[in-house]
């Protein structure tokens, strides 16, 4: 079952898949009926789930389940990895690599490697007050309060100096 994401309560649990590069307007419109079709038909065992999204910055899906009702089971998490896979397939991009980093550079999203955001951080190109993307929080509460934060708190904080 699909409902609003702002609905959501905020212990729900998220999954944010980022993007290697910023997706078009029309590209958006192509998969947010994608989306909607997958969560509508997402189950865990037989009993449907209650799930939402949002696509923030063209560059960012986030699916939030409300583990209320019911949980996500291992198999209806390899289903939305599937699901992700065929828009990474459809729109030829990356969204299941956990070894970049997102983060602003200015007033835009940049996106690089871990590789090469520990270089920029050795040479000082970005500080501990640069914002970055966790994307590693996993409940609404703290995808709204902890999503874009400083990178001095966040675990990207190992790599400055």
């Amino acid at each position: 079952m699909v409902i609003n994401f702002d609905e959501l309560p905020e212990n729900s649990r998220i999954w944010i898949y980022q993007s290697n590069r910023k997706l078009s307007d029309s590209e958006i419109l192509l998969i947010e009926p994608k989306i909607l079709t997958f969560l509508k038909t997402w189950t865990a065992h037989g009993k449907d789930l209650e799930a939402g999204f949002e696509i923030k910055y063209n560059r960012f899906i986030v699916f939030g389940l409300n583990q209320e009702n019911a949980s996500a089971s291992g198999c209806s998490i390899d289903a939305s990895v599937n699901f992700i896979q065929t828009i990474e397939k459809d729109l030829e991009i990356d969204l299941m690599d956990k070894m970049n980093v997102t983060y602003y550079n200015g007033e835009f999203i940049a996106h690089k490697s871990l590789i090469d955001f520990k270089k920029m951080a050795k040479a000082k190109s970005i500080s501990k007050n640069t914002i970055v993307f966790n994307n590693l929080v996993n409940t609404k509460i703290d995808y709204l309060d902890n999503w874009e934060v400083p990178a001095k708190d966040s675990w990207h904080a190992r790599f400055l100096a």
